[in-house]
């Protein structure tokens, strides 16, 4: 009967050890359902970037205005009949 209760004593301790240390344990399943929210996070904002690209390339497909603002923006142009007028800032301590 006694080694019953120790065979029983050591197979507690064996599920124990798993359930809290071993492969699968308690602190495993927090871990991995942290890891997932962080994955929904990342999965939201990739949504909302790519909701907002779609808009702008619709945007770019069909308006003028968003075509007009970029080539304004990163190319520095012009249209017909409008003055560039370009203004320099002197640094601090520089001579004319």
């Amino acid at each position: 009967m006694r080694w019953v209760i120790l065979t029983l004593i050591a197979l507690l301790g064996l599920l124990q050890y798993r359930l809290w240390i071993g492969e699968g344990s308690v602190e495993e399943l927090y871990a991995l359902r942290a890891q997932i929210q962080d994955y929904r996070n990342e999965i939201e904002h990739l949504r909302s970037r790519n909701l907002a690209l779609a808009a702008e390339v619709e945007d770019l497909k069909t308006g003028l205005e968003a075509i007009e603002e970029r080539a304004r923006s990163e190319l520095g142009m012009i249209q017909r009949g409008e003055v560039f007028l370009q203004v320099i800032e002197r640094q601090p301590g520089e001579r004319p």
